[in-house]
């Protein structure tokens, strides 16, 4: 690894010998058995494609600090809904909204839970105000893909207009807009990021769902947080200072070199690298 790291240059094109490296580290870890241990084993507790979406993007929305934690607070929010996302999100009454009072995760309180669980209300039963006759109330990925583009390369305008699809709603609290990430803001998009290659990509490895259509993998963008960005910049993939949006471009750019039909299927290599072995 000492020999890659030398040959690899910041900035440069990475060698085929980084990309052998990196697919060794992508087959070790985009297997079942990492299920366990990360925040996708909470979608995959569901058969049902909007169960599974519900799940995945609360799992994905608690997607920082210690992922032990992140699991067992994702689990008792599921446990709060009956275990049931979608019927809850659709049939829930304010008897039923009362079982998530009191529920907090870091910054995340019962205030945020009840705007979420709102806007979910809202889109999958087709009522949200912004919802066009061309979208698809039935799942969540029209919140998301509606807003793509001919001819884009990256998420950037899904992620965006999720951002203002999710905030549209009149009733929502201030203090929530800071769960729900956008590029507008320069922020990486980490957890959003996260979720739509959950959903979006699709290798028959297990992990990933695959149950989207209308974000080709291709177009994906790298989950990016410290961990991540710390070992991208060791083998000279990321040399932008900042950690933000434009970091998560550049990265992204550099792994579609070495894959251009699934470039984010190195998520698995960067962030098993710096969690798992400390990279």
């Amino acid at each position: 690894m000492e020999t890659i790291l030398k040959q690899q240059k910041p900035g440069e094109k990475p060698k085929p010998d980084l990309r052998a490296f990196l697919e060794g580290r992508v087959e070790q870890f985009n297997r079942p058995a990492f299920i366990a241990r990360d925040p996708v084993s909470i979608p995959h507790r569901y058969t049902g494609k909007a169960d599974r979406e519900i799940a995945g993007f609360f799992a994905a929305t608690f997607a920082w600090g210690n992922r032990t934690t992140i699991i067992n607070k994702s689990l008792e929010l599921m446990k709060r809904m009956d275990d049931a996302p979608l019927d809850f999100v659709l049939h829930h009454r304010e008897t039923d909204l009362r079982k998530l009072l009191g529920f907090t995760h870091r910054t995340f309180n019962d205030t945020d839970l009840l705007y979420f669980v709102h806007f979910l209300h809202a889109h999958y039963s087709g009522i949200h105000p912004r919802i066009t006759t061309a979208m698809d109330h039935t799942t969540l990925e029209s919140a998301f893909g509606t807003w793509m583009n001919p001819g884009d390369t990256d998420t950037g305008n899904a992620l965006a207009g999720f951002y203002r699809y999710f905030t549209a709603l009149e009733d929502m609290p201030a203090r929530t807009r800071k769960h729900v990430a956008t590029p507008d803001r320069s922020s990486t998009c980490k957890r959003l990021n996260m979720f739509l290659r959950w959903m979006v990509r699709q290798d028959d490895c297990g992990v990933d769902f695959g149950i989207w259509k209308s974000i080709r993998p291709s177009q994906l963008v790298c989950p990016v947080d410290l961990h991540v960005a710390r070992v991208a910049r060791r083998f000279g993939l990321l040399t932008r200072k900042q950690t933000d949006w434009q970091a998560a471009l550049e990265l992204t750019a550099n792994l579609r070199r070495l894959d251009p039909g699934d470039p984010v299927k190195f998520d698995f290599a960067l962030f098993g690298m710096g969690i798992e072995e400390g990279f």
